[in-house]
């Protein structure tokens, strides 16, 4: 019968200190740390850039890379590793699955036309907002790089809403091990400040931040609301930033964004 290889005093560490348990598979994290290591910065990588790029030996992660390609996902001509468009069938699945990302979608573009804005959803994901359904303010398809995309929490609008939304201990929590990093040069990096801003979002239902998150854009973004009350997603409306006119321009569409925020609440299950 042939023997598993022993997991090494290292991995056995750390499983035990993110207590996982004895169930957790090492083999499936390590695939996933290297599929997630390819980015805008990082695209086709040798076997080394990957290895240090998620901190594994290199037997390790050439083990995660040769079935990685076996399965479809990775492709390489000897040297370069590179993500294969199979990944993409990861995200449909997601995407496919998710009611908030199956109802949002059309909703979004619809209101995207309407308002001449770009009109995107988002939930929480650790630290970051994850884009989850996208509508630019025309006529063309919205499929977008955007879908996917992460934005931090603290400092932008659908974060501040997903973080007003949280019970007062798990905000505290979450603002406890913060340690925020400047994304333009407008983010507010002051813990007090943040804090302020998150409960602000709370009371008023709904967050404006500019230039924060996105050097020349402004954000307004609410809750959606399932059926029980429970936020699932934020909804962000927003255009480019310019003075005075920008913002009244986008709180005078607020009503309308809870209007068909409205409209897919009660679809949300």
């Amino acid at each position: 019968m042939l023997a598993l290889p022993r997991l090494r005093e290292a991995d056995a560490q750390l499983r035990k200190a993110a207590a996982n348990g004895p169930d957790f598979l090492e083999a499936l994290a390590r695939g996933l740390a290297v599929i997630q290591a390819f980015g805008v910065e990082r695209r086709p990588m040798t076997l080394a850039e990957i290895a240090r790029a998620v901190d594994l030996p290199r037997a390790t992660a050439r083990r995660a890379l040769i079935t990685l390609e076996a399965l479809g996902h990775v492709e390489s001509d000897g040297r370069l590793f590179r993500l294969t468009p199979r990944v993409l069938t990861l995200a449909a699945a997601y995407l496919g699955s998710n009611g908030v990302t199956t109802v949002l979608q059309p909703a979004l573009e619809a209101l995207a036309l309407e308002l001449g804005v770009a009109c995107s959803a988002a939930v929480l994901d650790g630290p970051d907002v994850v884009f989850v359904a996208y509508a630019r303010a025309t006529r063309m398809p919205s499929l977008s790089s955007m879908i996917g995309e992460r934005l931090p929490g603290f400092c932008s609008a659908l974060g501040r809403v997903l973080l007003g939304a949280m019970e007062d201990a798990a905000l505290d929590a979450f603002l406890a091990g913060l340690s925020p990093q400047p994304v333009t040069p407008h983010t507010v990096l002051d813990p007090a400040a943040i804090r302020a801003a998150i409960l602000a979002a709370r009371a008023d239902g709904h967050a404006l931040v500019e230039q924060e998150a996105e050097q020349g854009f402004l954000s307004l973004a609410i809750p959606l609301r399932r059926f029980d009350g429970r936020v699932v997603a934020a909804v962000n409306i927003g255009c480019p930033a310019g003075g005075g006119g920008a913002k009244a321009r986008l709180l005078a569409m607020l009503p309308r964004l809870h209007e068909a925020v409205a409209d897919v609440s009660g679809q949300m299950v």
